[in-house]
C-alpha cells in the first residue's frame, strides 16, 4: 500500500475542543467525487484511495485509535462558506459537533473569516447530516468561543430495551445529526469516570450493536443517516455546586441542568468532549421530558472535565418528528501542524490502530 501513495505529503492543521482531536485536511488534497458533501460521504465509502489517506492519518504512528478529523471540500451551493467530509479511524461520519466548533476557530486562524474586535460572525458548513452554523464568538479581538448550531433533533424512540452481559437495560434514542442511545450509567452498574472506561466502551458497544441488528434507528427520511452511531452514558450532577455556577464561554448557569457523559461511538472510540452531536441529542430528549424549557441551559461536561453549554433556539417540524434546533457552546484550540509523508518501503502503511 505504501506505494500507492509515496512521494505524496499530507500537510494538516491539529485542533482540539473540549480535549477531542481534531485534524484538519485542506481543500484540494483528496478528491472527493459528488455534487453535496452527503454523497461525497456515500462515495468515500467506496473509494479506496480515499479510504487509504484516511486510514493512514488515523491509524498509529501518525494517529491513534480515537483520532477524529475532516476533509474540507466545497459546499454543496454558494450559500455555505465550505463542506467537510468528517472522518474517524472507522470510517466517516453524518455529523461532528466537536469538529464543528474547531472548524469555526480555523476559519478565522485560516484567514477565510477575518477576525473581529467584538460580536460575532457565523460560518455556514455543509455537512452529511444537513447546514449547520459555527457563530464564532470574539472579545477583544480574539476567538472566545464557538456555538454550534445544528441541525433539528428530535427523540426517535423511547424505552428500547436491550440486553447486554450486565443485564438488561432501557435506553432513549434520539437523532442530533446522527443516531445516539442514550441512557444513565447507573443502568449498567457504572458511573461517567476513567476507572469504569473499559466497561464502559464494552457496554456501549454491545447497545450499539444489538441496536442496529435489530435495526432500530432508521432515519425517516435518509437511509444514509440510519443507525446508532454512538451510546452515551449520562450522570446527573448538582446544579448547585461552585463550578456547575462558574460562568463559561459567555453563558451562565443558574438553575441550570447539569451532567456528565461520556459518548462511545463507531466501534469503541470515545470522545474526550462533550460531543456536540451527541449533546444536540440530550437537547432534544430533555426537551421533549420538559427538563430543558426554552430558555435553560444543559451544562455538560465530558468524562475529561471539559464542558459545553447548549439550548434551545428553536422548535420546528422536521420528517414528521417535532424537533428542536439546538446550539451548543465551546471552544477549540490549535495544538499544531504537520507534514506526514509515506516512505514507499514502510511495509507498516497505513498504520495499525491499538486500544
Amino acid at each position: 500500500m505504501a506505494s500507492d501513495l509515496g512521494g505524496r505529503e499530507f500537510v494538516t492543521v491539529d485542533y482540539h475542543t473540549g480535549g477531542e482531536p481534531f485534524r484538519i485536511v485542506g481543500p484540494g488534497v483528496v478528491g472527493l467525487a459528488g455534487d453535496t458533501v452527503a454523497e461525497k460521504r456515500v462515495n468515500a465509502i467506496v473509494d479506496p484511495e480515499v479510504q487509504l489517506i484516511r486510514s493512514l492519518l488515523c491509524s498509529e504512528p501518525r494517529g491513534h485509535a480515537d483520532m477524529y478529523g475532516g476533509f474540507i471540500t466545497d459546499p454543496d451551493d454558494s450559500g455555505a462558506d465550505l463542506g467537510v467530509l468528517f472522518w474517524h479511524k472507522d470510517g466517516f461520519s453524518t455529523a461532528c459537533g466537536h469538529g464543528t466548533i474547531a472548524l469555526g476557530v480555523w476559519a478565522v486562524e485560516s484567514g477565510r473569516i477575518p477576525l473581529q474586535q467584538s460580536g460575532s460572525r457565523d460560518v455556514v458548513i455543509d455537512v452529511p447530516s444537513g447546514r449547520v452554523t459555527a457563530r464564532v464568538n470574539f472579545t477583544e479581538h480574539r476567538v472566545s468561543s464557538v456555538s454550534f448550531v445544528n441541525v433539528p433533533s428530535w427523540v426517535h424512540r423511547r424505552g428500547v430495551v436491550v440486553a447486554t452481559s450486565r443485564g438488561d437495560v432501557t435506553c432513549d434514542i434520539a437523532f442530533g445529526g446522527a443516531m445516539y442511545a442514550v441512557l444513565p450509567a447507573a443502568a449498567v452498574g457504572l458511573r461517567v469516570r476513567a476507572d469504569d472506561l473499559p466497561d464502559l466502551i464494552r457496554s456501549g458497544r454491545e447497545i450499539r450493536n444489538a441496536l442496529n441488528a435489530a435495526g432500530a434507528a432508521e432515519h425517516p427520511s435518509d437511509p444514509r443517516l440510519s443507525g446508532v452511531y454512538g451510546t452515551i452514558f449520562v450522570d446527573d450532577v448538582s446544579s448547585d455546586g461552585e463550578r456547575a455556577r462558574r460562568p463559561f464561554e459567555g453563558l451562565g448557569s443558574d438553575g441550570a441542568v447539569h451532567q456528565r457523559n461520556v459518548v462511545i461511538f463507531a466501534d469503541g472510540e470515545v470522545d474526550r468532549s462533550p460531543c456536540g452531536s451527541g449533546t444536540a441529542a440530550r437537547v432534544a430528549l430533555l426537551a421533549d421530558e420538559g427538563v430543558l424549557r426554552d430558555g435553560d441551559i444543559l451544562v455538560h461536561d465530558s468524562i475529561v472535565g471539559s464542558r459545553f453549554r447548549a439550548r434551545v433556539v428553536a422548535r420546528v417540524l422536521a420528517d414528521g418528528h417535532e424537533a428542536v434546533v439546538p446550539e451548543v457552546t465551546g471552544t477549540a484550540h490549535r495544538i499544531g501542524s504537520s507534514t506526514f509523508t509515506v516512505d514507499p518501503g514502510d511495509d507498516l502503511v497505513p498504520g495499525f490502530t491499538l486500544r
